[in-house]
């Protein structure tokens, strides 16, 4: 990876919407070599996905919530159990596996707290040892771009 490369991640981190004639000015090159590029950074993995990112408070999802988890299954059965039972939780954005006391840390967006119960009715269906829960109540900062 060398530095148009980088260059042509940090605007696509900005604004993935940006056609590939204003990528290719912008980096210093042609179109036919910027495509080429992004296509490459495609195929490697590099760029996993282009999305939309949508203001939750808007869709009336105001909600954020991080749910702590711990288990006292630590097998490979009850780990398979548990990735479908969070795959089909609507609402919960992102799942990571930890070390320490904590096994799971989750973030969900839902609407209020009926929505939150709900979820967390989902969740306890995976035989859970100990849920808790912690309420945003202010975000002080959120992106996506990777410092490159």
């Amino acid at each position: 990876m060398d530095t148009q490369d980088r260059k042509l991640l940090r605007l696509l981190q900005q604004d993935a919407a940006l056609s590939v004639a204003d990528l290719a000015e912008a980096v210093g090159m042609s179109k036919s070599a910027c495509w080429r590029r992004i296509q490459k950074l495609e195929d490697d993995g590099t760029i996993r996905q282009r999305v939309t990112l949508l203001d939750p408070t808007k869709l009336g999802l105001g909600l954020t919530v991080f749910v702590t988890v711990r288990t006292n299954q630590h097998n490979a059965d009850w780990a398979k159990h548990f990735n479908k039972v969070v795959q089909d939780v609507e609402g919960v954005l992102e799942v990571y596996r930890l070390g320490g006391q904590i096994d799971y840390l989750l973030k969900a967006v839902v609407a209020d707290m009926p929505g939150y119960d709900r979820l967390y009715q989902q969740l306890i269906a995976a035989d859970l040892f100990d849920v808790t829960a912690s309420f945003v109540m202010e975000e002080i900062k959120t992106t996506t771009v990777l410092p490159i």
